[in-house]
């Protein structure tokens, strides 16, 4: 098990945590590089399907992060995403996936520091959780 590295797709707004994950790789910090980062305008956008499309592809955990609450570029999809997250964690209960698979933050663009603690900490608990096997088990009930 300890030379299982998982694999993490980290869904981001464009506005604040992307800006944030470059500023760490700017300022030189290091962090697992097993994430992948896809890029979105808001989190208020991001359709809760592609999380368990990314898991149905072989992620171990994903990252879902945008800007802090009232500092929103367009004004309230923080608070959307918020209010779907709690929707999916139902969902996830439902399906059977551990929700510590699934980490939902804030990290502002001015916290590149913030951002690697968040990707190593997530990374270190996915390694301690073990591989997700249940994509087999998504894509039998349609996820692809």
């Amino acid at each position: 098990m300890s030379d299982f590295k998982p694999r993490i797709v980290a869904f981001v707004c464009n506005w604040c945590t992307y800006a944030g994950a470059d500023l760490t790789g700017t300022s030189r910090m290091k962090y697992s590089p097993q994430v992948t980062i896809i890029r979105f305008p808001c989190t208020g956008r991001i359709d809760f399907m592609l999380l368990l499309k990314a898991f149905a592809n072989g992620a171990d955990g994903i990252i879902v992060s945008g800007c802090h609450p009232n500092d929103c570029h367009y004004s309230s999809g923080n608070f959307h995403a918020r209010r779907r997250w709690i929707v999916f964690r139902a969902l996830l209960d439902f399906l059977g996936i551990d929700v510590r698979r699934v980490q939902f933050s804030w990290v502002s663009a001015a916290e590149g520091a913030k951002w690697a603690q968040l990707v190593n900490a997530t990374s270190e608990s996915i390694r301690q959780l073990g591989p997700f096997s249940g994509f087999h088990r998504l894509r039998g009930l349609g996820v692809e």
